[in-house]
């Protein structure tokens, strides 16, 4: 049954993927802010059939520490479910994502009118300087902006492989940084087309303020978010000890 159940989920995902990109394609004739409303339908419609059809489903804490923006939103990355699903917390976000992605017909064109920040990451500390100066301007318009401290999906309970360009853009920016814990990768692994259920545990932690050295910023960003996403899946699997064999694995590989 859940190989079934993931199954007909991923059609109906990418289905009604396909269909809002294609349906929603006047937005694109219209200022960013329709684009992401769009992009909220799209994140709300994936969390019901998330929920209606394979049981797995959300539950959002620490909403109340958001700061009024312009902030750095650094989450932890291990599904493409925080892609969508952390969306519906913030407003008139960018992402800093790879550029590979502007060029996926249609899909590439709304991240393009979203205004969000495309680096080459081959181009390493280039990359990152790029980013930083247009992420000034970003928060000059008072956005917040998505950056994954860890650059790509880790799966849950892996060792986590933090990059450095946290600290640079936060060094730069001079605006807060709202570390963000889940466990998303026990639910929606990495890799994998099968869909879990149980409850997604999203918290939002203690915003870090501006001001600190880059080090410094560094190691508290990764002990707060280590911290609390250890505590999270901890509870995932004090729910579903079946877990373990995954967590186990994973830690392993």
């Amino acid at each position: 049954m859940l190989v079934i159940r993931s199954i007909l989920f991923s059609f109906l995902f990418y289905a009604n993927m396909i269909g809002l990109v294609i349906l929603g394609l006047p937005t694109l004739l219209m200022s960013r802010h329709a684009v992401f409303g769009l992009a909220r339908v799209w994140g709300r419609s994936s969390l019901w059939l998330l929920r209606t059809i394979c049981g797995t489903k959300v539950e959002f804490r620490g909403t109340e520490r958001i700061p009024a923006a312009p902030f750095i939103i650094a989450p932890k990355h291990q599904s493409i479910w925080e892609t969508f699903a952390l969306t519906l917390l913030f407003g008139d976000f960018s992402f800093i994502l790879k550029r590979e992605l502007m060029f996926i017909p249609f899909f590439g064109w709304y991240l393009w009118k979203a205004d969000q920040i495309a680096i080459d990451r081959g181009k390493g500390g280039a990359a990152l300087s790029q980013a930083a100066l247009r992420a000034q301007r970003i928060f000059a318009q008072g956005r917040p902006l998505f950056i994954f401290p860890e650059g790509t999906r880790r799966p849950a309970g892996a060792p986590p492989k933090y990059k450095f360009g946290v600290a640079h853009l936060y060094d730069m920016s001079g605006v807060p940084c709202l570390p963000v814990a889940l466990n998303s990768g026990l639910f929606w692994a990495r890799r994998s087309w099968i869909r879990r259920p149980g409850t997604v545990l999203v918290e939002v932690l203690e915003p870090i303020a501006p001001g600190l050295d880059k080090q410094v910023f560094f190691e508290r960003l990764q002990q707060q978010l280590e911290t609390a996403t250890d505590a999270l899946i901890a509870e995932a699997v004090g729910h579903d000890p079946s877990l373990k064999r995954l967590i186990q694995r994973n830690r392993n590989a």
